[in-house]
């Protein structure tokens, strides 16, 4: 019959200013402690999820889950296609050619990563027609010789669409006037912008254009697939190279981007490790003002002994008091963390323009990205929750052992 009574009491004693403005001090730092380590916890999980988020669209969505190389040249694509495409988790499959070679235009020169692709079906496996910024990648027509750059690499080299580019190839070939290296005159038909390194590496020409450079006229060097599943791409690669034969081996996206993926997921990890000692911190000063108050309360708490109440009322009372302080950090801290989780990609890119620097250019997105996971929100208020109460047990424990005649002694 107490609980009432206890719940009044300690919200009365939470909001009351006590004797000691020190205990008033380290009540509210203890609150703001635990306001900050919950918007940050809140904040940098959105910020690494963005990344992850990012990492699977874009990069991933440029970069293939999974290919199938021959080991000699490919003459009937299609058919191959079809016997990869009944098996299960594959979705789509699209020829390719790619090359290596060195862009040139008006005396800049840049390296580049040149892929050969049949248009209408790499949109199947690839998401570069919706990233496409000006042009379109339909223009990449066999024997036109036209190119799609990435938008990061067309500013290195000053070109624009409509532009006449040289492609030179690390192959020499011998003329009348001694070793020369291979080139080819292309034109831009387009650009596209990922927002990604894949902008400042990669360029598309039609698949018949490449390998006329290769010499090897009506082949590919194999096919992309995606997957339904793109975790899986290590698994269904082994199996596919298994039914397929030694004519055929794979690669997968796990090969060339999956220690950034790695990267992430564990410092996302080790950060949410990290950052909970903010919190635990906070449960700290949450205990210290809480036994302090306990001190300065002695008579009080002897009083209400008195007066018939039980040492496991007088706990709760300072439960109360410790939970109120709890309940107030993660409740400002979960509003502050959400507004900062949702903006915080504007708020970098005021950053960037104020004092005219680039935060993110040694990454591979050029932006700070972030996604809000209402689990993790969850997740966080409740880890928040739980280390603010368990902190409020050894002081409210002390206060329930104080001796009434003890305490009432110098009163």
């Amino acid at each position: 019959m107490f609980r009432p009574f206890a719940l009044f009491v300690g919200l009365r004693y939470t909001g009351a200013r006590a004797r000691n403005s020190f205990i008033s001090v380290i009540t509210l730092i203890s609150a703001l402690g635990l306001m900050l380590g919950v918007a940050v916890l809140i904040t940098v999980l959105s910020v690494m999820n963005g990344f992850d988020r990012e990492l699977q669209t874009r990069i991933l969505g440029m970069v293939t889950h999974l290919s199938v190389h021959g080991r000699e040249p490919v003459t009937d694509w299609q058919a191959l296609a079809d016997k990869v495409r009944d098996y299960p988790g594959v979705e789509a499959a699209a020829p390719f050619i790619k090359l290596e070679g060195m862009l040139t235009y008006e005396g800049n020169v840049a390296g580049v990563l040149v892929n050969g692709i049949e248009p209408e079906a790499e949109k199947d496996v690839s998401i570069v027609d919706e990233m496409m910024w000006d042009g379109d990648l339909q223009a990449l027509q066999p024997g036109e010789f036209g190119i799609v750059l990435g938008y990061a690499l067309a500013r290195k080299l000053g070109a624009e669409t409509g532009d006449k580019i040289t492609l030179v190839l690390p192959e020499a070939s011998v003329s009348p006037a001694g070793v020369m290296p291979r080139f080819k005159r292309f034109t831009v038909v387009g650009r596209f912008r990922a927002r990604a390194e894949v902008d400042s590496l990669y360029a598309y020409v039609a698949n018949e254009d490449a390998a006329r450079l290769e010499r090897q006229p009506g082949t590919v060097e194999g096919i992309h697939l995606r997957l339904t599943d793109l975790f899986a791409a290590p698994e269904i690669g082994w199996q596919l190279q298994q039914a397929l034969g030694p004519d055929y081996y794979t690669s997968d996206w796990t090969r060339s981007h999956g220690n950034l993926f790695q990267a992430i997921k564990m410092e996302k990890s080790m950060m949410t490790l990290l950052l909970s000692f903010i919190v635990a911190v906070a449960a700290f000063n949450i205990i210290s003002s809480q036994v302090m108050l306990v001190t300065e309360k002695r008579g009080n708490i002897a009083v209400l002994r008195t007066l018939g109440a039980s040492p496991g009322t007088i706990m709760r009372i300072f439960m109360v008091q410790g939970t109120v302080i709890g309940l107030a950090g993660t409740f400002l801290g979960t509003v502050l963390g959400v507004l900062l989780a949702t903006n915080v990609s504007e708020v970098a890119a005021w950053v960037e323009a104020t004092f005219n620097t680039r935060l993110f250019d040694a990454y591979f997105v050029n932006y700070l990205p972030s996604q809000l996971k209402w689990s993790d929100v969850t997740a966080i208020v409740g880890i928040a929750m739980l280390i603010s109460f368990s902190a409020t047990l050894y002081p409210s424990w002390r206060a329930s052992r104080v001796r009434p005649a003890e305490a009432l002694r110098y009163e």
